[in-house]
């Protein structure tokens, strides 16, 4: 009789989670979005990108959440609210340069250390969130251009 006989059938063996998704799961997910806003909400360096948000962030709280969702490798919630995944579209209206862009980097390095991810989470996400919140700048300056009136030029 072998050794093999003599032990219990093997478990198949447990792969280490893969994807942000994996690691956070939904819940982790809504962790990291409420610190995220609470980081926005209440830190000052964020002032300037909080003001672009209404009041209620509830709303915009469960659209991060399940773009998240989606995007850290869990099931396309947002792809099937929205029926797009496109983030340039909802952010055209407001002004966001490298600043803005930067800010909302800090609101999230932040948000990741409150809900105490792991060194090995936070390098898995930190280019890719550099990517995505590039893609979402539409500006080259931080700085709004000044609004004349009377300057009717084309480029101004």
């Amino acid at each position: 009789m072998s050794e093999q006989d003599n032990h219990s059938p093997q478990e198949p063996p447990q792969t280490p989670p893969q994807t942000p998704y994996e690691i956070l799961g939904d819940q982790g997910i809504k962790d990291l979005v409420k610190a995220f806003y609470e980081v926005m909400d209440t830190d000052p360096e964020a002032a300037e990108i909080r003001a672009m948000h209404a009041e209620d962030l509830a709303p915009v709280r469960s659209k991060l959440v399940s773009y998240l969702v989606g995007w850290m490798g869990g099931p396309p919630v947002y792809l099937a609210v929205t029926g797009t995944v496109c983030l340039t579209d909802p952010h055209a209206a407001y002004h966001i340069g490298p600043r803005q862009r930067d800010q909302w980097l800090m609101c999230m390095d932040k948000a990741l250390e409150r809900i105490g991810a792991s060194e090995a989470l936070k390098n898995m996400l930190r280019i890719p969130m550099q990517q995505v919140a590039e893609t979402v700048r539409n500006q080259d300056e931080s700085e709004p251009a000044p609004k004349d009136p009377n300057i009717i030029a084309v480029g101004r």
